[in-house]
């Protein structure tokens, strides 16, 4: 482990605190046991922010047609508008997660969700698709920046016997907010308020956002790592190009015929890869301040958390596209109806989630995660029998038994995932090790798009698959209809078995992550200024530390 992961953590007084006040830290160095009101307050801000961005990955989806005919945006357009957003995120996503390890979580959580709020302004007053494209671009760029800050303040707000619970909400949000997307855009496309049409699916992100920036610089602490680090530009443009490379040909590929400087691209990302991770160990010897801190993949649990978080991001990336084609182009259904028919999917992650860490992990540890795996595998071939069974004339009540046991099975996933993946991450690079988890999600999810074309339109006629459009319903006669519907079925349960077969695997890398997540030890750490201030060379980053805070008014004080 490098030096600087030795070091505890920065944490600056909440705005009017007393003189060595702190309030989110315990004398004895324990976050978050001081001043309950303001953290759980601090959690709410954070929560909704996240709720909103998973919203917004999903709900411009249902809007297309809409966007289409007011903006008469052609298709390349339209895979910007959706696609763009998670190409900027995923691309921003470690550099966000370092940003707050350089400058405060709470600060660059406070910029990013200013510009998303911004960027969602100027989404919605779009005047042409090329304004509506750069301002989705912005909005994922803005997303990235406030994302990670996400669970680093969590991870650093509360300690370590509270974050279950912690998690628990979150998870709760995560499952509300996956499937909340559509609903929503559905429902404000189809109220057509103040005849705006679908501008206010970007537009009801203003009043969140405002609320959030006046309430979050009140509640929220600041922290970040002790040592004055540097932004890694370098690191920063071989990353960025490595994940550009790799995601963008599978956000265009299938447009575009998979041409031969696609499949060129993605090879050589793994070689740019190469390089970055070569550069990093150079940076961590010549100052100490890499992008990603290498030290982060000697900790088992975070190294199979990870591989877990990117097979699992293929899973989720997969099923929710084809699952919206199979519903709104196979079977010809409107957005409102596909939107509630994954309500009980939502729900069921949402329970599952909130019990999996407060009740079961503490009991059970990884096997939790393992009977996820397998229940949400049982709950996708119960959904294949389903899909064959009754065919395109197939009813949303006849889905929710297989959409319940699949949402039962995420639920214990996901939120023991992100505790196992961070349990063990020094505090000081909870930012950078947040946006790495996130950046791998979002890259598995990216990979699952690219999949549909060979899992899902790969398994249909040539004559059926050339002639479907993935952004309008049904056209044609009932015979066509018919065939059209049949072909979506087939692709459809075709699909499922290839995600099942990949639930088995992420059952078998859990088996890498430790049997029970370990609880944080205790550690008593000085406060700056008293008598003992330990080794001098700390005494020295914390003082460096202070060129970066929020004002000459600062007294930052330590946290575990």
């Amino acid at each position: 482990m490098s030096p600087q992961s030795q070091q505890p953590a920065v944490s600056d007084p909440a705005p009017g605190a007393a003189p060595g006040a702190e309030s989110g830290t315990a004398p004895g160095g324990e976050p978050g046991t001081t001043s309950d009101r303001r953290r759980w307050i601090a959690l709410a801000i954070v929560m909704t922010a996240a709720f909103v961005e998973l919203v917004d990955v999903t709900i411009v989806n249902i809007a297309i047609p809409s966007i289409e005919r007011d903006l008469g945006a052609s298709l390349g357009a339209i895979q910007w508008i959706t696609g763009g957003y998670a190409l900027a995120f995923a691309a921003c996503l470690i550099t966000g997660g370092r940003l707050g390890d350089i400058y405060g979580r709470k600060r660059l959580f406070l910029v990013g969700i200013s510009g998303f709020t911004i960027a969602s302004a100027l989404s919605g007053l779009a005047v042409n698709p090329e304004m509506l494209v750069a301002s989705r671009l912005l909005l994922g760029a803005m997303a990235a920046l406030m994302v990670p800050q996400v669970l680093a303040i969590v991870h650093t707000t509360f300690p370590a016997h509270e974050r279950g619970k912690v998690f628990g909400l979150f998870g709760v949000v995560f499952g509300l907010g996956t499937v909340s997307g559509p609903l929503f855009g559905a429902l404000l496309t189809q109220w057509n308020l103040f005849g705006l049409e679908w501008r206010p699916i970007f537009l009801i992100n203003l009043p969140v956002g405002v609320a959030a920036l006046i309430l979050g610089r009140k509640y929220i602490t600041e922290s970040r790592a002790p040592k004055a680090l540097r932004l890694d530009l370098v690191g920063v443009l071989l990353i960025t190009a490595a994940l550009l490379m790799l995601i963008y040909p599978l956000t265009r590929g299938r447009e575009l015929g998979w041409p031969l400087w696609g499949h060129l691209c993605m090879a050589g990302s793994l070689l740019v890869l190469a390089v970055f991770v070569a550069y990093e160990r150079y940076k961590t010897r010549k100052d100490g301040s890499p992008l990603v801190e290498l030290s982060l993949f000697r900790v088992k649990s975070f190294v199979a958390g990870i591989a877990v978080q990117l097979i699992f991001g293929v899973v989720l990336g997969v099923f929710l596209l084809v699952w919206t084609l199979y519903m709104q182009i196979g079977l010809g259904w409107t957005p409102l109806r596909a939107g509630l028919t994954g309500v009980p999917f939502s729900l069921a992650v949402s329970v599952a989630a909130a019990l999996s860490v407060q009740k079961l992990v503490p009991r059970f540890g990884r096997k939790v995660l393992q009977a996820g795996a397998l229940t949400m595998a049982s709950g996708l071939v119960f959904y294949i029998w389903a899909a064959g069974h009754y065919g395109a004339g197939i009813h949303t009540w006849q889905m929710a038994g297989p959409l319940v046991v699949m949402g039962l099975g995420m639920g214990l996933i996901v939120t023991p995932l992100t505790d196992a993946v961070l349990s063990d991450v020094p505090r000081e690079h909870a930012g950078s090790a947040s946006g790495l988890v996130n950046t791998v999600g979002q890259t598995g999810v990216a990979l699952g798009f690219g999949l549909v074309s060979v899992v899902f339109f790969g398994s249909m006629s040539g004559s059926v698959g050339d002639g479907v459009s993935e952004h309008s319903g049904l056209g044609g006669d009932g015979g066509a209809r018919e065939e059209i519907g049949a072909a979506f079925v087939d692709a459809f349960q075709n699909s499922l078995w290839w995600v099942a077969a990949v639930l088995v695997v992420i059952f078998l890398v859990i088996f890498g992550l430790p049997a029970r997540t370990k609880p944080c030890p205790e550690e008593t750490v000085p406060v700056q200024g008293s008598a003992d201030l330990g080794d001098p060379a700390d005494a020295g980053a914390v003082g460096d530390e202070g060129a970066v805070g929020d004002g000459p008014g600062d007294r930052p004080t330590l946290t575990r």
